[in-house]
């Protein structure tokens, strides 16, 4: 499972570079800071997938809450939703870290 987590949060990572590499140029090329927001990123790449979410999420029991949610996920800088997420599934998969005190011989 752990090797799951790290697999994917490298991909996520990986990702949130190609994201902010691709900002990095739009920066450069305006001659000021250009942060793409992640709903015109995922429009971009597939318009029919979003509005299928959205649709989704009209349908469920807190229709209102989950709109507001996915409005506010949809303005953040894309290389930031992708890369927390990747950021903490790696965190997750690494290896649990094994303390070892020894002590010293005090003379």
């Amino acid at each position: 499972m752990r090797l799951v987590l790290r697999v994917v949060g490298t991909w996520l990572i990986g990702l949130a570079i190609v994201l902010i590499v691709i900002d990095g140029t739009k920066s450069l090329a305006a001659n000021g800071l250009v942060m793409t927001p992640f709903g015109e990123t995922w429009s971009t790449l597939h318009a029919a997938s979003l509005e299928a979410v959205r649709d989704f999420l009209a349908t469920r029991f807190f229709s209102n809450l989950l709109d507001a949610v996915f409005a506010a996920i949809l303005t953040y800088p894309a290389f930031a939703v992708v890369g927390v997420p990747g950021i903490m599934l790696a965190l997750m998969g690494r290896k649990p870290r094994q303390y070892q005190f020894v002590e010293t011989e005090r003379v």
